[in-house]
């Protein structure tokens, strides 16, 4: 099974690509951060940062991405990890990472100025009636 769920904040606007049919794709980063703590036996473990390549196929949720998604917002995302591969202008070839999204929940709007939340899109449910996703 390929399933990965982050919780992160975005890290910068997303890029929307819309095509001729009106289906649209988002693409953005996500930052995920492990809290740093010290062991029993006084050892420091630092806090670390991944950064993580987001891609939003499903029409719905990139159309939610490109209305409310900005740099900050505070996101869980469930998807699955993806690779793909390309030869760059020097001819090496490079595997780039991605998230390939397929459920999204907008955390809050991430300014600490306005604590309110984002708005969201009414959820819709799956044939699990207890399991909420967004289009």
């Amino acid at each position: 099974m390929n399933l990965i769920i982050l919780r992160g904040l975005v890290g910068q606007d997303p890029k929307i690509t819309e095509f001729s049919d009106g289906g649209k794709v988002a693409n953005f980063s996500l930052a995920t951060t492990d809290r740093g703590f010290i062991t029993k036996d006084g050892k420091e473990v630092k806090e670390s940062t991944q950064w993580h390549n987001i891609v939003v196929k499903k029409s719905g949720l990139a159309k939610v991405c490109e209305q409310y998604v900005k740099k900050g917002t505070p996101l869980l995302i469930s998807g699955k990890v993806t690779y793909r591969s390309y030869d760059d202008n020097n001819g090496v070839k490079r595997v780039v990472t991605e998230i390939l999204v397929d459920e999204l929940e907008l955390l809050g709007n991430g300014n600490k100025e306005n604590h309110e939340p984002a708005p969201a899109p009414e959820p819709q449910t799956n044939n699990n009636d207890d399991m909420p996703f967004w289009l």
